[in-house]
Formats: structure tokens, C-alpha cells, sequence
């Protein structure tokens, strides 16, 4: 019955390509009108996956994938999850997945409950892994979030570089402000806030491991007096600040939780100050996020439609002076990453094993892609509580003197 319904459900999908699947009775199957040179050959060696696959296919894959019961010719994994995400996207859903997709959809409000203690332990699931990790795959500087490829040979350094200029200037730093970064990872913008800007830095996180670093690193940059960083939820923050800047931490905090989170910005800027929200977000309209990234991944996590946001925006005395959209940034940041996570695989094998391996290589190729290939791209909104505070142009971003960081890592 299942294998019937799997072989029912990659009919309907797989149009574009050559996709070749053996069942785990060992039949094989083709689909698709491609040639042999586009052939993309899978293995299901657990009898339960096709079942699996036809109630959750990225569950179902991404687990198949992780615990070696589905293998790929070649271990093409970047080939077969481009072919699924074409062909899937053309097709859309079957009229017997609908209701299992109607019910993801319904569970979505649930998935993203995140109250203080949930949040924490979401943050922990990701962030608190083994810093050794993370230095295997990320810049030097540990930037955990989208780069900006200015200019297309950018090497990964000079484009975390970059983007941090970016921001520094949409926020219009002056010495001795009073700057709030919310999920501010492993200190690397609030250093460089305090650093070359001159501002008093106060960083929140929830992960321990982050917080602990960023310390760290404030002390060793002889910058404790002018940065801080605290185990904090950004609920929970007080007083006042000039600027507030928070990047790739609006993807954690879920949409029944939108509002108490533009509440807390509306509450901590100054009458005169400017905030800027850097998020990955669909370009279409809301959806779910993948129930395999939600359980191995990010829970709790999602990724706005701008429309989600702009609506809850609205709901607080905070005008949108300025929305910016990067288009496949983060495609090949997450290019960048793969490349260093497979130049050090045994490096991270020995840190974990080869189960973990495979499930990270599956995030950082599937992320990838998303980008590429499925319109996801990521947010900048600046928001302020006066019409007149930002300039009214954006020319201001351009000039080199307004942004002292574009070449420093040249």
C-alpha cells in the first residue's frame, strides 16, 4: 500500500530531471522526462520509508538521510535535494497530502510558543554546542547570520565585514550611545559597535556558551568598561537605549510572540532612536517551517513573511523608515560555510560522530538551497518612533566616510 502511495506521490512531483528509486524490496522506479546525465539515484533501505515518506517527505528524507537508511548515488546530496525542491515547488502537493499540510499549517501557532523558559531551551538545542564547531565553519569572527557579498569575490571575512558596516551605518553610530543587541551570539557586532564606533554596548543572549565567549572577548579587547553581555531574555530588558539592533534572533521568536517583542523595542528606544531587525524571511506569503528543521535544527523556529512582520510593526508607535531585501546573500554564505564544515568533517566527526555529520551536512545543503531555489531571502527593517530621524534618502549608506568598516577587511 505505501510503496503504491510513494510511487503515486513522486509521479505527481518529479516532471523535471531523472529522479531513479530503489524500494527497500528492491524494485527500482524511474521518474521524470530527464536525460541519464541528470540522473539522480536513491536507495530506501528501511521498509518503514515509504510510509514515512508520504505522511512528512522532509522528515522523512532528512532522517533517511542522517541514519544512512537512504543513500544517494554518490552521496549527491546537493543534486537530490535541488531536483526535490524544483520539482516540488512546480508541482505543489497532491490532493492527498493537502490535509496533512492543512494540519502542519494549523500547528504552526503551537511550534512557535515560545515563553521565556521554552526560548532557552530552544537556544541551548543550537547555540550551545561545542564551540569548537562553530570555529570550524564560521569567519573569524564567529558571525552566525547572513553576509554581505558587496562584491561577488568577496572572501566570507570581508563580506561578515561588510555586512556589519552595513548595519553600523543604517543605525547612524555616535560615540557614547547607548546601543541594545538583542541575540547577540558571540559578541562579534556589539564589539565592533563599542570598538569603532564608540558605543556603550549592553548584549542579551540565551545561550550560555555564547555568553561566556562574548565576555571573554570584551575583556581580551580591553572593552569591558565600554560592552557587556548578559544571560538575559529580551523581555526582560530595562531602560533606555539609542539605538537597538538585533540580527538573526527574529527567526526564534515565533509569531504569537511578535507583538510582545515590537512592544519591548517601542519600550527600550529613545524617543530620537533607530532600531534595525535583521531577519531571514520568505518572499511569499506565511507558511510552516519544515518539521525535520524544527526537531534537529532550530525548534521554535520561523521565518517571516515580510507581511507577518510589517503587520505586528504596525501595532506600536514604530514607523518602518526603511526596508531593505538580500537576495541569495545567505546562499552563498551558506556556501561558504559548507565548504569549511566539509574541509573539516573529521574534525567534526571526532567532536560528535558521523550521524551528526550527515544531519549538519543535510541543514547546511538544504539552507543553501532554500535560498536559492525556493525565494527565501532575508529582512532589514528599520524602524524608529520619528518620521525624521533616519535620512530621507539612502545615500548616507553609501558614502565611505559613513561607514568605516565597508573595507576593513581588505
Amino acid at each position: 500500500m505505501w510503496t503504491k502511495a510513494l510511487d503515486g506521490l513522486l509521479t505527481h512531483f518529479f516532471k523535471q530531471g531523472h529522479l531513479s528509486v530503489t524500494y527497500p524490496d528492491g524494485v527500482s522506479r524511474h521518474y521524470g522526462a530527464g536525460t541519464a546525465g541528470d540522473r539522480i539515484a536513491v536507495t530506501l533501505h528501511d521498509p518503514t520509508l515509504p510510509r514515512r515518506i508520504v505522511l512528512s517527505p522532509d522528515m522523512a528524507a532528512g532522517e533517511g538521510y542522517m541514519d544512512g537508511t537512504l543513500t544517494i548515488e554518490g552521496d549527491d546530496l546537493y543534486g537530490f535535494i535541488s531536483l526535490a525542491m524544483i520539482n516540488i515547488a512546480a508541482q505543489g502537493q497532491p490532493w492527498f497530502r493537502r490535509p496533512l499540510e492543512a494540519v502542519r499549517w494549523f500547528k504552526r501557532r503551537l511550534d512557535q510558543f515560545n515563553p521565556a523558559p521554552r526560548s532557552r531551551a530552544n537556544v541551548a538545542h543550537h547555540y550551545d554546542l561545542s564551540g569548537e564547531l562553530y570555529d570550524l565553519f564560521l569567519d573569524s569572527d564567529r558571525q552566525y547570520s547572513c553576509a554581505y557579498f558587496a562584491q561577488p569575490d568577496m572572501t566570507l571575512e570581508e563580506a561578515q565585514a561588510a555586512k556589519k558596516a552595513h548595519i553600523a551605518a543604517k543605525l547612524l553610530i555616535e560615540p557614547d550611545m547607548r546601543v541594545l543587541d538583542i541575540g547577540c551570539g558571540w559578541g562579534g557586532m556589539g564589539l565592533t559597535l563599542a570598538r569603532d564606533f564608540g558605543a556603550y554596548v549592553t548584549g542579551i543572549t540565551l545561550s550560555q556558551e555564547q555568553h561566556t565567549i562574548a565576555n571573554q572577548r570584551a575583556e581580551m579587547a580591553g572593552l569591558a568598561d565600554r560592552v557587556r553581555f548578559h544571560l538575559m531574555d529580551y523581555r526582560d530588558v530595562k531602560g533606555q537605549f539609542d539605538r537597538i539592533v538585533s540580527v538573526g534572533m527574529f527567526e526564534h521568536v515565533g509569531v504569537p510572540h511578535y507583538d510582545a517583542y515590537f512592544a519591548t523595542v517601542e519600550r527600550l528606544l529613545a524617543p530620537d532612536g533607530i532600531a534595525l531587525i535583521h531577519t531571514i524571511g520568505r518572499a511569499g506569503p506565511p507558511g510552516a517551517t519544515s518539521p525535520w528543521i524544527l526537531k534537529y535544527i532550530f525548534p521554535g523556529g520561523y521565518c517571516p513573511a515580510m507581511s507577518e512582520a510589517v503587520a505586528a510593526v504596525e501595532r506600536h508607535r514604530l514607523i518602518t523608515t526603511d526596508v531593505e531585501v538580500w537576495r541569495l546573500h545567505y546562499a552563498e554564505t551558506l556556501r561558504h560555510w559548507r565548504d569549511r564544515f566539509e574541509a573539516n568533517i573529521d574534525k567534526v566527526r571526532a567532536l560528535y560522530d558521523e550521524r551528526f555529520c550527515r544531519m549538519w551536512r543535510y541543514y547546511l545543503i538544504a539552507s543553501e538551497l532554500t535560498f536559492r531555489l525556493n525565494d527565501q531571502v532575508v529582512f532589514q527593517f528599520q524602524l524608529a518612533p520619528k518620521q525624521d530621524t533616519a535620512p530621507l534618502t539612502r545615500d548616507y549608506l553609501y558614502c565611505p566616510e559613513n561607514a568605516p568598516l565597508r573595507h576593513a577587511a581588505e
